[in-house]
């Protein structure tokens, strides 16, 4: 007995897909690549041969859809562009989540919930820093911004252009709302006298942030140069890297503790919850 056999000849073949599907995967699978690697300067370093065969798709749909190579390597580009900005908010609300359980007392006294201030900004920007120097994200987004200006195509580089500033819109206006969700919960407000946003704020602290991980590469001890400070007044010294410094003075010098807010214990028990629950996975 033969036993049963799969389908042959065309029952074997798969679906052809439509140049729309092929577009899609093509794309898809490029941006995984380069999520993986990271963008160089140029893109000499991906292999639409090898592009296509992570789509899994055909050659003659690909070169039917992009003709030439170049034509490929624009439309990536674009969508490149579009989801640019490196972002880890994720990860950094369980880090929030995991500093305020390991000191949920800190919360019961004015002096203790401004430790606890100063506690988050030290861990979270030196996280921060270590976590986007590493990122394929941060390379991508870095050679995206050092390179559009110089495409040569006045039409492709105004839709990068405009891609780009979309996708930092979207990630300040999601950083804004972390920044002011967290002020609020810890007892802090934006300083009435300088007329300031949380979307301003986001701003200055992610351009400072980004600024140092850029010079890093240069001058790497800007990221593991350690001094022993005490930028908070309530708080203790401790160690802290240039870039938790260098965010923390932002800051601080755009938020101060908001003095109509009453603080007891079914505040602070809210606040606990609200906090610990910023360790929860993001659905």
């Amino acid at each position: 007995m033969g036993g049963s056999q799969g389908p042959t000849g065309l029952a074997r073949r798969s679906r052809r897909l439509s140049d729309a599907e092929t577009e899609q995967r093509m794309l898809q699978a490029a941006v995984r690549m380069v999520s993986s690697a990271g963008l160089t300067v140029s893109l000499d370093h991906i292999s639409l041969e090898e592009v296509i065969r992570e789509a899994g798709v055909a050659r003659s749909t690909v070169y039917r859809r992009w003709p030439h190579k170049d034509l490929f390597f624009s439309d990536l580009v674009r969508e490149l562009a579009r989801n640019a900005t490196p972002t880890i908010q994720a990860q950094e609300r369980e880090l929030i989540g995991r500093i305020v359980a390991e000191r949920a007392d800190w919360l019961d006294t004015p002096n203790g919930r401004q430790t606890l201030v100063a506690e988050l900004f030290r861990q979270l920007a030196a996280f921060d820093f270590l976590t986007l120097s590493d990122s394929a994200e941060w390379r991508t987004y870095l050679a995206l911004h050092a390179t559009f200006v110089s495409i040569a195509d006045d039409e492709l580089r105004d839709q990068v252009q405009a891609a780009l500033a979309e996708s930092e819109r979207d990630h300040l206006a999601a950083v804004a709302s972390a920044w002011a969700r967290l002020t609020r919960l810890l007892g802090y407000r934006l300083r009435p006298e300088l007329a300031v946003t949380f979307k301003d704020l986001a701003a200055l602290l992610d351009a400072t942030m980004r600024g140092l991980v850029m010079m890093a590469l240069a001058v790497p001890e800007l990221g593991s140069r350690r001094t022993v400070a005490q930028p908070f007044p309530a708080a203790g010294a401790a160690d802290w890297s240039l870039p938790a410094l260098g965010l923390a003075s932002i800051a601080l010098g755009l938020i101060e503790i908001d003095p109509e807010v009453e603080w007891d214990a079914d505040r602070i028990g809210r606040i606990r919850l609200a906090l610990a629950a910023l360790t929860e996975p993001v659905s």
